[in-house]
């Protein structure tokens, strides 16, 4: 089965901060931090506005899903159709750079 992941500006921890949320078939499974000063960039907080806020429990929970179904694509090799959207962290796993758990 091949995966799509996809990306948002999302409200984040109460709506405290805007991350980029990553997502697994809309499973969301972890984030990355915005540069610094991106709360003066009217776009993305427009689009974190559009989007739905999410809680530390709610990427627990989907991360932990996606572990349970052996289809994270931090720890397991799976197949993705757009490994360039994953977080710079993994990509090179998906681009055949490394072993993703070595």
């Amino acid at each position: 089965m091949s995966y799509t992941v996809s990306t948002k500006n999302c409200w984040y921890n109460d709506h405290k901060v805007i991350v980029k949320m990553f997502f697994l078939n809309d499973v969301p499974f972890t984030f990355d931090d915005l540069p610094e000063g991106y709360m003066y960039d009217h776009n993305i907080v427009e689009e974190a506005d559009r989007n739905i806020a999410y809680s530390v429990d709610d990427i627990y929970k989907g991360s932990n899903y996606l572990i349970l179904e052996n289809c994270h694509p931090c720890f397991d090799a799976i197949e993705i159709l757009n490994p360039e959207n994953l977080p710079e962290d993994i990509q090179t796993f998906y681009n055949g750079e490394e072993d993703l758990l070595g």
